[in-house]
């Protein structure tokens, strides 16, 4: 008796290479009558041992009744045959009804799907037998390229063919999804796909139609908006961002990601470029004046307030160049003479545990704008115990003026009567603009207003500055942290105070 496999070869030496019974015989090693039997035969048969009799075959077809009808009691069915006249064992009865109900359970799938569908794969079935096997349900050009598939290609085509294949032989999708390890769901879409449109839409890997960021729709629309300032779409910057763009593509319909508005700008040769400057301090008490401020920051209490203040400007209202994405072969230029329409300097103190910026315009940088500055800090905290002020060491910091001032209001006598918090100063090492935590505000600030800016006044660029300000004011009122926890906007570092901080970016100063 041979097995499948051997069944499978003997059919595949005479069928499929037409080889003799003889030689076909010396090649698997059998004798020629065996070669000669099995070749004649459609399908495998297993060797068939005769049955010893039993006492319960008379009544096969009594118990046969019973499991169709549902009852696959063995007990009931006992009592039921022996009140006819059976004279066995309890035993066979339960035998019987195990062997029947596997046995209809079965009846409707006599083959043995799994090994007929490893015979497909192997190439063990001849293609005349798969031909008669699956007449009426698949053609013999659809057969030929299923069959093709399986032979020479990849493990998706041949999952594919297997499953077209495996269901028109009548397999259940179940032990076909098992076979092949897949989802039922996944089986179902093959042989769904291979019904409506053919081999040809069962094997399409191709995604069908374009992706998103290949449609021209969203194409067209992003450079649309990319060739026109934020300014024009109610975002008060002047160069565009990646989460800009997005909110102005959602508002016009066009829902497109992050990452499709990277792809497209990228495929049309758009990039950003930048330079990093390193600056140091030449101050021989860096060290400590640094470990100070730390200090003070370290035991900041609720009723105190600690500053950073500094001054930017004068900045000339006129054309600016900067960086923003451009196209492959367009070169941005600045004049490099140019009509001022006029400057303007901003004066700023941050407060470092609310993260609140307070900023008012000068002429000049002068005494006389920190004196303004120190009045407008303690009117504005009013409520504080003390105000700490740090600075650079630039000379209106640190005048005769300005330090009398100090004292004055200082004076027991003046806070009695205007009921002011104290004032201390906490000024930075020499030469460490670096270390000023406003100036990270405010390279963020002139990256987004300043930086390729074209500006018709100083009125447009103060309104510009100053609704920057108002935004980031409200954001860390909705959203409380201190100083340093949280970035907002386009600022390039952490506005804390840090010995590796570099807060001011001279790209944008």
């Amino acid at each position: 008796m041979i097995d499948f496999h051997t069944y499978c070869r003997i059919r595949e030496l005479r069928c499929v290479e037409g080889l003799s019974i003889t030689k076909a015989a010396s090649v698997l090693s059998l004798d020629p009558r065996t070669v000669s039997a099995w070749a004649k035969k459609d399908r495998y048969e297993p060797r068939r041992t005769p049955r010893r009799a039993r006492l319960t075959d008379p009544f096969v077809e009594r118990i046969q009744a019973e499991i169709v009808l549902g009852n696959r009691n063995a007990a009931a069915i006992f009592r039921q045959i022996a009140a006819q006249g059976y004279t066995g064992s309890y035993t066979l009865v339960k035998e019987c009804v195990a062997s029947l109900h596997k046995a209809t359970k079965c009846q409707s799938n006599q083959f043995l799907p799994m090994q007929w569908m490893l015979g497909v794969l192997q190439n063990g079935l001849p293609t005349e037998t798969l031909a008669e096997e699956l007449a009426g349900t698949i053609n013999s050009t659809d057969l030929e390229g299923l069959l093709n598939r399986v032979r020479d290609g990849g493990l998706r085509e041949r999952n594919r063919a297997i499953a077209v294949l495996a269901s028109a032989r009548g397999i259940p999708m179940a032990a076909i999804a098992e076979f092949l390890m897949l989802d039922q769901r996944t089986v179902a879409t093959y042989i769904s796909r291979f019904r409506k449109s053919g081999a040809r839409s069962l094997f399409a890997f191709e995604r069908d139609g374009l992706k998103k960021h290949e449609l021209p729709e969203y194409k067209d629309a992003l450079f649309s908006i990319l060739h026109s300032p934020p300014k024009d779409h109610g975002i008060n910057r002047t160069s565009w961002r990646v989460i800009d763009l997005q909110l102005v593509m959602r508002n016009r319909g066009l829902a497109l990601s992050r990452d499709c508005i990277r792809k497209i700008v990228k495929d049309a040769g758009f990039a950003y470029r930048k330079a990093k400057k390193v600056l140091t301090s030449t101050d021989p008490a860096y060290r400590e004046r640094l470990e100070t401020i730390t200090g003070i920051l370290s035991e900041l209490s609720q009723s105190e307030r600690f500053f950073s203040i500094d001054e930017y400007g004068p900045v000339a209202i006129k054309i600016h160049g900067g960086k923003a994405l451009t196209g492959p072969d367009e070169q941005r230029v600045v004049p490099q003479y140019q009509q001022s329409k006029g400057s303007l300097i901003l004066v700023g103190a941050l407060e470092l545990s609310s993260n609140q910026m307070t900023h008012f315009y000068a002429e000049h940088k002068r005494t006389e704008e920190m004196i303004q500055l120190l009045h407008l800090l303690l009117t504005e905290y009013r409520d504080q115990k003390k105000l700490y002020l740090s600075w650079d060491a630039a000379s209106w910091h640190a005048s005769k003026r300005f330090l009398s001032e100090v004292d004055r209001v200082n004076s027991e006598d003046y806070r009695a009567e205007q009921k002011t918090p104290e004032i201390a100063l906490a000024p930075l090492p020499s030469c460490a603009q670096f270390l000023n935590v406003i100036e990270s505000v405010f390279s963020g600030m002139a990256r987004a207003i300043i930086h390729n800016s074209d500006y018709g006044s100083v009125d447009e660029g103060k309104t510009a500055i100053d609704a920057y300000f108002a935004e980031r004011n409200q954001h860390f009122k909705d959203n409380p942290k201190r100083a340093g926890n949280k970035i907002w906007g386009a600022e390039r570092t952490a506005p804390v105070f840090s010995g590796t901080n570099n807060c001011k970016d001279p790209r944008y100063r």
